[in-house]
């Protein structure tokens, strides 16, 4: 007799056998994330086997991996602009191919790979890591400026490079709130002397910025850079004006900081 379909089991749900993933990672000002389908080892011969060397791969299961960039970036040394694409790999026993294709529905989506839509390809760095049952992508080596997008499965980790131009981004949103308000100037300020030490320049944002609206915030960031620069009496001057105007504010987070720089830079010159 055979068994009839209820709605329970019409309903049944059940692990999938690549479960979907995603990974984020913030460089800087560019946001990158990547979407996959996690397939497992299950004792299969992963390399040469159920992955075929020097054949195009949708690097992962079910569709292919989709990777996305926030900001234009450089992608294992190549210009890529901001948007979503494709990752397809071809692994061989020699070096790995990496290809950012810019059709999203590869494999999965009905669509086969074509290279007249590849981005960039570029050379994956491969070695050997410890044994990993799931495939995983995940970001390492992050800083300001640059990332790096790890591939993990089996014992096989392929790395490719990511930069951002975060300075000139930086740059960029600094110019634009060169004209708004007194403490985006302030704050652009206060980016400029912790980076690139650039005092003069961080300066004339302060200055700018007070000619707008004197608050104790403004006042200390140029008290500070003040004394950054050694002139430690025109920095005590602004941060006992800082102080003054700090008392009548209820949100004066920098209450310790210019506390202690007002018995620090007591008698410098």
């Amino acid at each position: 007799m055979a068994l009839a379909t209820t709605p329970a089991l019409a309903q049944l749900e059940l692990p999938p056998a690549s479960p979907a993933a995603k990974v984020m990672q913030v460089v800087g000002l560019t946001e990158v994330s990547v979407d996959y389908a996690s397939p497992a080892v299950k004792g299969r011969k992963i390399w040469g086997g159920l992955v075929p060397w020097d054949q195009v791969w949708r690097t992962g299961a079910n569709a292919a991996t989709k990777i996305s960039f926030g900001r234009d970036v450089t992608f294992g040394g190549k210009p890529v602009p901001a948007g979503s694409y494709s990752i397809v790999t071809i692994p061989s026993e020699k070096g790995w191919t990496v290809v950012l294709n810019k059709e999203l529905a590869l494999f999965g989506g009905g669509k086969t790979y074509d290279a007249k839509d590849d981005v960039v390809r570029v050379s994956g760095a491969t070695s050997e890591i410890p044994f990993r049952e799931r495939l995983t992508f995940l970001f390492s080596n992050t800083t300001d400026d640059q990332t790096s997008l790890d591939l993990e499965w089996e014992k096989l980790r392929v790395s490719v490079p990511i930069q951002a131009d975060t300075a000139a981004q930086a740059q960029q949103n600094i110019q634009a709130a060169v004209t708004g308000s007194w403490r985006s100037l302030a704050n652009a300020g206060r980016y400029v002397a912790d980076t690139s030490k650039d005092y003069p320049t961080a300066l004339k944002y302060l200055d700018n910025s007070l000619a707008i609206q004197q608050h104790w915030y403004n006042t200390w960031i140029k008290a500070d850079i003040l004394a950054r620069s050694g002139k430690y009496a025109d920095a005590r001057k602004l941060a006992q004006t800082a102080w003054d105007m700090g008392q009548k504010d209820p949100n004066f987070f920098f209450k310790d900081a210019v506390a202690k720089a007002l018995v620090d830079w007591k008698g410098k010159k």
